[in-house]
């Protein structure tokens, strides 16, 4: 598929979801679907656990305080937002930005894999523990981040969450070590 057909594709695919009702409590107490944004035929997947307050009001994932921080991130790697994708696994914020449940992650793993599969990227990078143990269960952050594993042809990359690295310092620079690894393993793959 070129860009035009994904881009299609992932418009038909939020669509979708809001005519499924995913999580019709959830999406009741938002404000909107936050689905993802970037280049839908990027070769790196960013995924995040679930829209916070900014990213509920604006319908754009990550542009609150983790979002600046991701953003400072692909700037050290010579990136920028607009030569990735980024989504969450859930689509709306959880009320009081509580962590999403094992149900409400579920309920929209079907559609966050649709996403991957039209996408097509080479690395998909899980942003905390939420969006790792979709892909990656029963492993530990603390173990695994900055360590690559390919599954089904998807090589997927664990990484510590922007916002505990915001919160802890010492995960910071952990955080930018890890993310200084990325280009060196999309060569790679």
């Amino acid at each position: 598929m070129n860009k035009i057909e994904k881009q299609a594709s992932l418009d038909k695919l939020k669509k979708t979801i809001i005519d499924d009702k995913v999580c019709p409590e959830l999406a009741d107490s938002a404000t909107q679907l936050v689905f993802g944004e970037g280049d839908p035929s990027s070769e790196i997947v960013f995924i995040g656990e679930a829209p916070g307050k900014k990213e509920d009001e604006t319908g754009k994932p990550f542009i609150g305080a983790s979002g600046k921080f991701l953003n400072d991130l692909l700037e050290k790697i010579n990136l920028d937002r607009s030569s990735i994708y980024i989504t969450n696994i859930v689509k709306y914020r959880p009320q009081d930005n509580r962590d999403p449940t094992k149900l409400e992650k579920q309920a929209f793993l079907p559609y966050l894999m649709s996403q991957i599969e039209i996408i097509a990227p080479k690395l998909v990078i899980t942003l905390g523990r939420h969006s790792m143990d979709c892909f990656l269960p029963k492993r530990k952050i603390s173990e695994v981040h900055g360590q690559p594993e390919k599954i089904d042809g998807i090589t997927y990359l664990p990484l510590y969450h922007p916002a505990a690295a915001l919160y802890n310092g010492s995960m910071k620079q952990t955080l930018i070590d890890d993310f200084l690894k990325i280009p060196k393993l999309l060569q790679e793959i």
